[in-house]
């Protein structure tokens, strides 16, 4: 499906090639080396066959092999993705318990609006307002960018960026480092903390109203016990996997925040193949993604047992 989409794209990838002055007979030299007059079955039977050899062609826009551009890139979307899955697993599980031991109450309601806001504010909207007030009005965090203008990054290693620095031992770097991230890691988890909340609150609402809850509080155990080690233990299943969904969700939805934020991870990379109709870069791309979201959600499958002995793996 993804081949068929991408040969549907507008643009002709050999004249981006072969350059705005080629004439027509070097642009059909070029679709010629690129397989690219082949019929359409020809052409995805080569694709799937260099694929399972680990080729996904050359770029288009970077004019390397794509396999090297996606592990230079996609270190630093998967930065900003594990930090905003884990920022909105836990602020999203507080505020959710909060709302459902509150519910009814004036805290509860302040809970589920922000969740509303949380939803319905688009991002990009998000992002360019974060981006006003912070950067242009009150000169506090950084416009975009992994580091400083200036600043040299250090040997790329693990590609993310705060773990480099560490290994180097630059605290300045990683300083630096964390202060470009603040902006485009709350804006990326707002909405997923806003899906946690509702899915905790529920979850635990549910769980509080179970008769071995009413055993726990007639026996005297502590509220704060009651709920962290009995009804938070019950309801991490709905959790478990709405963090899974989040974090794949949140590597293919990095797209516009990474533009936003100038920050060149895979999302930046990707609008710039669409833009230029990469198609290699297009397919990998998706087809990485695909990989990350489904092996995300099999690991959280797995963890269902560990986390509820009543849940079998057969």
């Amino acid at each position: 499906m993804t081949f068929a989409l991408a040969r549907l794209l507008p643009g002709n990838p050999a004249r981006l090639i072969a350059g705005a002055r080629a004439d027509a007979d070097a642009v059909a030299a070029v679709r010629e080396r690129l397989g690219l007059d082949d019929p359409i079955a020809a052409q995805f039977a080569t694709y799937v066959g260099n694929v399972l050899q680990g080729d996904f062609g050359h770029s288009i826009v970077t004019r390397r092999p794509i396999s090297q551009d996606i592990l230079t890139f996609f270190p630093a979307t998967l930065e900003l993705v594990i930090v905003a899955a884990l920022l909105s697993l836990v602020l999203g599980t507080l505020f959710g318990v909060l709302a459902a031991v509150s519910s009814g109450k004036p805290a509860d309601a302040g809970v589920r609006g922000l969740a509303v806001m949380g939803l319905s504010v688009p991002d990009f909207w998000l992002a360019l307002v974060f981006q006003l007030i912070f950067f242009a009005m009150l000169g506090l965090l950084p416009f975009g960018g992994r580091l400083g203008t200036g600043v040299t990054a250090p040997e790329f290693v693990t590609g993310f960026m705060t773990i480099d620095s560490l290994r180097a031992g630059r605290l300045d770097l990683l300083g630096d480092a964390l202060n470009h991230m603040i902006l485009p890691v709350i804006v990326l988890a707002i909405p997923s903390m806003a899906i946690t909340i509702r899915v905790v609150r529920t979850s635990m609402l549910e769980v509080l109203n179970q008769d071995f809850i009413r055993t726990a509080r007639s026996k005297g155990i502590a509220p704060t016990r009651v709920y962290r080690h009995h009804a938070l233990r019950n309801a991490l299943l709905p959790i478990v996997t709405i963090f899974g969904l989040n974090t794949g969700l949140l590597i293919s939805g990095a797209v516009f925040i990474e533009l936003i934020y100038d920050w060149p991870g895979l999302g930046r990379y990707t609008a710039n193949a669409i833009s230029a109709s990469d198609y290699n870069a297009i397919m990998a791309i998706t087809l990485v993604v695909s990989i990350a979201y489904t092996l995300i959600n099999f690991l959280v499958d797995l963890s269902y047992s560990l986390l509820d002995p009543r849940v079998s793996l057969s």
